[in-house]
């Protein structure tokens, strides 16, 4: 594995999203000296939370998978997951809601969900669920040490056994119809395969290799954190903070000073200099060259994930038919995906999650009411030339419209919005074409094919987030993080 070149003893990590703060914590494991910035006052980045009115609303990621991968990074410092943050195994993970008026539970236990899917689409499909679910299991433990957790120096870096595992397994076919060799009901399908949204890709188009991501939600687990996914930021900066790194919130990173290929200091926008031996940017993708000053060079121009359009905000009244994670799904599936994807339209038949984190944790609303969050995919910026100031407010209501007309009776008017978010909200906050998903996982945006997060342009700067290798996602990210440090220590820190 290659690492920076030099000394690696005091490392300036720019940004404390939850990769800066994984870098953070592995990298004071290891014995280095850790001054972290972040230009806001909170930590979290894309899995912050803000107090709206006394109500605390998570305004980004609000999934939470594989959280062994927190416990790592607690360990590196000598503490533990659960003597910092309260976990609860979310059951089910999500419920699915269909136009059809039917309705689903996902349970991650094997037993409950084959139960719930024989008396949902009968026996066959339960058979097909339990292969299903094998398959999941032996895609992940093919690419869990040696892809998804690995720093890549090369594509000759895959030239391994495990490789030709995931080959035979159909990781480089098609996962749609991968997913439908081994279920026949369409509904069913869909909650095996939605989350390559995640990814920023169709099922039907996305790599077999991305059903680990299924896994991670249908498998693995889905849980939430006491307080709000805020939580596990603020947990994370305060082991930081306890294991001697300086944390300089409300500080932002303006260029990095240069010497031939190394940097030799960080300078803030208010003139401090900060000298340091190395650094981690665990910025977006585009933030971290603009610091650098440099592009990646690669043959084929970067290509970014859909967007979407987010509404939170709250209610004093609950609704039976809202779970922790609801999916309603239209009826028009794979027409979604060719509108937000490749015509860069709206959804003529939106598909939507949304979240009521008070379902698990009452205690986040104030007023004791309840949070609601709405997510709807969306084209991002580039693909899609929507007048969003025009049609924002009606797409608004037609959104809420929606959700009222598949069972959530009066929410149209009992929502009240305290924040709304489109593409070009999101761009404004500095993310790339507008959506807070960064690099679709493209084949050319996969694995060794992603941007590295060894830095060519600066011998001892080191990248992290989802921009980087592995990807999108909370477990990807964290990640990130853990291999970020390695690029600076040499020391391996996964499994």
């Amino acid at each position: 594995m290659r690492t920076i070149t030099g000394s690696g003893e005091h490392v300036v990590v720019i940004g404390a999203g939850l990769a800066g703060l994984s870098a953070a914590l592995h990298l004071l494991g290891a014995g280095r000296r850790v001054t972290l910035l972040e230009q806001d006052k909170v930590p979290g980045g894309r899995a912050g939370q803000h107090d709206f009115g006394g109500n605390a609303i998570d305004t980004g990621a609000s999934v939470l998978t594989m959280p062994e991968l927190l416990d790592e990074a607690f360990a590196a410092v000598g503490e533990s997951l659960a003597d910092t943050v309260a976990l609860t195994k979310l059951d089910p993970a999500y419920r699915a809601r269909y136009a059809d008026g039917s309705s689903l539970a996902l349970h991650t236990d094997g037993e409950a969900m084959e139960a719930e899917i024989r008396a949902f689409a009968g026996p066959a499909e339960a058979a097909g669920y339990r292969r299903l679910r094998r398959w999941l299991t032996e895609l992940y433990a093919a690419q869990r040490d040696h892809f998804i957790g690995a720093n890549f120096d090369s594509p000759l870096d895959l030239l391994r056994p495990e490789l030709v595992k995931l080959a035979a397994l159909g990781g480089f076919g098609r996962l749609g119809p991968r997913i439908g060799e081994f279920l026949r009901d369409e509904r069913v399908r869909r909650l095996f395969s939605f989350q390559a949204l995640y990814a920023g890709l169709d099922p039907a188009r996305a790599l077999g290799a991305y059903g680990v991501i299924a896994y991670m939600d249908t498998v693995g687990g889905v849980y939430y954190p006491a307080g709000g996914m805020g939580a596990l930021a603020r947990a994370m900066a305060e082991a930081a903070g306890r294991a001697g790194a300086d944390l300089r919130f409300g500080t932002e990173a303006a260029w990095l000073e240069r010497v031939s290929e190394r940097v030799r200091a960080v300078r803030t926008r208010s003139g401090e200099r900060i000298p340091c031996d190395a650094v981690v940017l665990a910025t977006e993708l585009t933030t971290a060259y603009r610091l650098l000053g440099a592009r990646p060079r690669r043959p084929l121009p970067l290509r970014f994930s859909p967007s979407a359009v987010v509404l939170h905000g709250h209610a004093d009244r609950a609704w039976p038919e809202l779970g922790h994670h609801t999916i309603f799904f239209g009826r028009e599936w794979e027409r979604t995906f060719a509108e937000i994807i490749r015509e860069g339209r709206l959804m003529s038949d939106p598909s939507l999650l949304v979240t009521r984190p008070t379902a698990t944790d009452p205690g986040l609303a104030g007023d004791g009411g309840q949070i609601v969050s709405v997510l709807a995919p969306a084209p991002n910026l580039r693909r899609g030339r929507i007048d969003w100031p025009r049609v924002r407010h009606a797409y608004r209501d037609e959104l809420l419209r929606t959700l009222e007309a598949r069972g959530l009776g009066g929410f149209a008017t009992d929502f009240r919005l305290d924040e709304m978010l489109t593409p070009d909200d999101w761009a404004a906050r500095g993310l790339a074409e507008g959506t807070p998903f960064s690099l679709a996982h493209t084949f050319t945006q996969t694995g060794p094919f992603r941007p590295a997060n060894l830095v060519r342009a600066a011998g001892n700067v080191v990248l992290a987030g989802c921009g980087t290798t592995p990807g999108v996602g909370i477990p990807p990210v964290l990640i990130s993080g853990r291999l970020a440090a390695e690029r600076i220590t040499g020391r391996n820190g996964g499994r």
